[in-house]
């Protein structure tokens, strides 16, 4: 059964995260997505064109670490039937992200509680788009509870959910897609026409993990003990304050629960972006709503991977 690997998986990645010394194979997509665009771009070089461009480099991505990933495993299942499920339990334990992004926040969080700004924001730079050299200390905590909030879905949920339906393959492609909008989804210049088919592909894969995302969130608050009902009340009026078709669900079942805003004008390479804002301001945004909002991503991916568990388990007895 599929399951037992995916456990798995998901226990080694939060007992272990990303290990520095182990080589990521998001490292790999990233360089295979920069080479690929160098090269499309010397052939797709116009407007126009550029854009189709964009479409081969997020088909030949995406399709390529499907098939890639398929591949490895069904090769090590033809020497031997454990290698493959070893394997396959080594992809999922990779393409999860909730001990890292703990990690990797908690590095912000600690300078911050200090009052060491710019160690802080040299860490929130790291994980967040946005410029963060003039952030003050409430602006770096928003920054890093936005970035947990979304990332719930995107690195945890949305792996887990394509993970049940398709194997270790499939979440791969998703990572992909993921590593895609990351790199090249931008709307700048550079990005708006040769990135237009990895942001909307990127927009359609997230569409249904974000809103179970922003369900589990809620859920979630129950037995964490936050505010519910607000969390509640916040997604259903703030889910579409956000650029984003799908970012918005899950921070708005965060600020919800917390009691805080989330949103408002941020910068982008220079130039300040108004973005409306998510929330009610019951309190001020403080540093410790960093660790509430882990606590929540790991309530929420407990939950997440029960109840895909549950579901699968049914689907199989009834298939």
């Amino acid at each position: 059964m599929i399951m037992e690997f995916i456990f798995i998986g998901y226990f080694l990645d939060l007992v272990f995260g990303d290990p520095y010394w182990m080589p990521h194979p998001i490292r790999f997509i990233g360089k295979a997505i920069s080479k690929l665009e160098g090269l499309l771009r010397g052939y797709f070089n116009r407007d126009r064109k550029a854009r189709l461009g964009g479409v081969v480099l997020a088909v030949v991505i995406i399709t390529g670490t499907y098939f890639i990933a398929s591949a490895i495993l069904s090769i090590a299942k033809v020497y031997n039937p454990y290698l493959s499920k070893a394997l396959q339990t080594f992809m999922v334990f990779q393409i999860l992200a909730t001990k890292s992004l703990a990690k990797e926040s908690q590095k912000v969080y600690y300078p911050l509680k200090e009052n060491n700004l710019s160690q802080a924001r040299k860490f929130v730079s790291y994980i967040v788009g946005r410029d963060t050299q003039d952030l003050q200390k409430d602006g770096i905590t928003r920054a890093t509870v936005e970035t947990i909030a979304e990332n719930i879905s995107d690195g945890i949920i949305a792996p887990l959910f394509y993970i049940f339906i398709g194997g270790a393959p499939l979440g791969m492609a998703y990572k992909a897609v993921n590593t895609l909008d990351s790199m090249v989804g931008y709307k700048n210049d550079k990005y708006r026409d040769f990135g237009w088919a990895s942001a909307k592909i990127d927009d359609i894969a997230n569409f249904i993990p974000a809103r179970l995302t922003a369900i589990l969130i809620i859920l979630s608050t129950i037995f964490l003990g936050y505010n519910t009902k607000n969390s509640l009340n916040i997604l259903i009026r703030d889910r579409k304050n956000h650029s984003s078709p799908n970012a918005g669900y899950p921070e708005a079942a965060v600020a919800g629960a917390l009691n805080i805003q989330l949103g408002g004008t941020s910068t982008y390479f220079g130039k300040p972006v108004y973005k409306p804002t998510i929330g009610e301001k019951i309190r001020d945004i403080e540093v410790k709503d960093i660790n509430r909002t882990i606590r929540i991503m790991y309530g929420t991916s407990f939950l997440g991977v029960s109840l895909f568990g549950i579901i699968k388990y049914f689907l199989d007895i009834i298939i």
